[in-house]
């Protein structure tokens, strides 16, 4: 029998219930113009994801509760939604999904092990409810699972596959990352092949905090054929016409038996993959875009000098940006320039303000020389960037990126002062590559590249002293940055990397650098997390260590 199923992959905020029940309400109303049967939300769509250490208050817990009731009496009766929120089980918080049919709540899910993004972990042995659920809705017995029962080999979904379920919903929270697309259809296809039954899989979208959430909502058939795909980064409903069999099993709860009957069928599509460049780029803009607009900022705030790493930024955020140029005594001509034409093709506010005669009072009245006097410059920046974010409301964007982090390339209060750092978890070598790309799109549509060329060629400096270069401190981008990886994203350690063809010398400077700079990083802004080691989210290393991998 075909059931028409409608996976909302929509875009929540933390905390907002009146607003997230709102999104609800009006994707049930699209599911069911459309004629779906069953609606199925991300997890925890209701209280948004990952709530965190909200999950701990009593008040945040009866509020979820009070909300999914109200919810319940909002929804078209006719339709089935699943909906994902936060309950609580012997005091314990709980991620619940709640099956609504007919006005009311008619069956309940709880799922305690959740990635590691917050509070949950620590209830990662507490089990409540059933193991498994399965609720007859029009004949089809339906098997529900939730986020990471979908990502443990002989979990939760080992168990329904026992049970025989004619179809199985996976609502899912799972965090954006570099090609875990891939692995996402990989996954979903070995469940639906093990449960025998087909698999829907739906995932949210938008950003939280330094989260991004990017879709890609799957529908594979009982054999493993790919059958629908939604859109990478995009809100909307996806309305699929799946062949289920009906009593298949034994189910906890029966909702309808009634057997249904589609006049017009759907032909279901996938959607286009982004390549690795456009996938990136859409990830930060929506992290930055969400995190500009659910925390209340009306426009960002970037130094802008004339150099790669800020241009990128600039040029993510073009629409809210107003950039500022700091220039001293040691910057170039062309950085203010270059600068300039950013601003011009872009079509941003810029303005000039000199910080000179501020670096060297400073240092007057201090009495700093050698790497402390340099430093002033960058502090003055950043006191100037703070200063007109407390005038006019503005967030300010740090512009490092993570080659600079990991190897504490950056000055404390002054480039690494911000709200939100867009670029954090992106390597220099990547920084090129996003912008080549950026400017390759925009010449391909007749508009003018919003990077300077100059800032993509010449070589990288912080100008903080005459003909100062990055390469002064750092090994070259290229090479410095595949250590890192091997470093930082691989966990390999020294003797494995020199294993791996690395310079002893190379590996013994990179490791230290990156070693002595966890105090720096843990006090950098958050920003967009697109990998799957990146800093402050799934890389946190103590401080104070005495052990040295050296």
């Amino acid at each position: 029998m075909k059931l028409r199923l409608a996976l909302a992959q929509v875009n929540p905020t933390v905390g907002d219930l009146a607003g997230n029940a709102a999104l609800i309400v009006g994707s049930t109303a699209q599911a069911k113009s459309a004629g779906a049967h069953i609606v199925i939300f991300p997890e925890m769509i209701l209280t948004g994801y990952p709530v965190e250490d909200l999950a701990l208050r009593p008040s945040f817990q009866v509020a979820s509760k009070n909300a999914l009731a109200a919810l319940a009496g909002q929804l078209d009766p006719q339709i089935v939604a699943v909906v994902g929120y936060l309950d609580q089980v012997k005091n314990q918080p709980q991620n619940m999904v709640a099956v609504i049919a007919g006005g009311e709540v008619k069956a309940r899910y709880a799922k305690c092990h959740l990635p590691n993004y917050g509070v949950f972990d620590e209830y990662r042995n507490f089990v409540a409810g059933n193991s498994t659920l399965v609720v007859r809705i029009h004949g089809v017995d339906v098997g529900i699972a939730i986020c990471e029962d979908l990502w443990v080999d002989g979990g939760i979904t080992a168990q329904l596959a026992a049970r025989k379920p004619g179809l199985v919903l996976v609502p899912n929270g799972s965090p954006y990352e570099r090609n875990k697309d891939d692995v996402r259809l990989a996954l979903v296809t070995k469940r639906a092949l093990e449960a025998k039954a087909p698999l829907v899989y739906v995932n949210m979208t938008g950003g939280q905090d330094d989260l991004v959430f990017d879709g890609d909502s799957i529908v594979v058939g009982a054999d493993g054929t790919l059958i629908a795909r939604a859109p990478q980064f995009e809100n909307g409903v996806m309305v699929v016409d799946v062949d289920a069999k009906t009593s298949t099993s034994k189910p906890d709860v029966i909702i309808s038996e009634d057997v249904v009957t589609l006049d017009k069928p759907i032909i279901p599509g996938v959607a286009h993959r982004l390549g690795d460049e456009e996938e990136i780029w859409n990830a930060i803009v929506v992290g930055l875009r969400d995190y500009v607009g659910k925390n209340g900022f009306n426009s960002v705030l970037v130094g802008l000098s004339g150099g790669i790493d800020s241009a990128l930024v600039a040029a993510l955020a073009v629409d809210a940006v107003h950039g500022v140029g700091m220039p001293s005594k040691y910057s170039s001509d062309h950085s203010i320039d270059d600068a300039k034409e950013l601003a011009a093709n872009t079509g941003l506010g810029f303005r000039i303000v000199k910080i000179q005669k501020m670096v060297d009072e400073f240092i007057s009245v201090v009495g700093l020389t050698g790497l402390a006097e340099e430093n002033v410059q960058a502090r003055v920046r950043g006191t100037t960037l703070m200063g007109l974010s407390n005038q006019h409301g503005h967030l300010v964007l740090a512009t490092g990126n993570k080659s600079e982090l990991a190897c504490g390339y950056s000055t404390l209060y002054g480039d690494a002062v911000g709200g939100y750092a867009p670029i954090k978890d992106i390597y220099k070598t990547d920084v090129w590559a996003l912008v080549r790309w950026r400017n390759k799109v925009a010449l391909e549509s007749g508009e003018v590249p919003p990077i300077p060329e100059r800032s993509i060629t010449k070589e990288p400096s912080a100008e903080l002293r005459p003909d100062q270069k990055d390469s002064d401190s750092l090994p070259e981008y290229e090479i410095l940055d595949k250590v890192l990886m091997a470093y930082v994203d691989d966990d390999m350690g020294h003797d494995a990397l020199i294993e791996a063809g690395f310079d002893k010398a190379l590996v013994v400077r990179v490791i230290g650098m990156v070693d002595k700079a966890e105090y720096k990083r843990r006090q950098y802004p958050p920003g967009t997390k697109v990998s799957k080691r990146a800093f402050g989210k799934d890389r946190r290393l103590p401080m104070t260590s005495k052990w040295r991998e050296l």
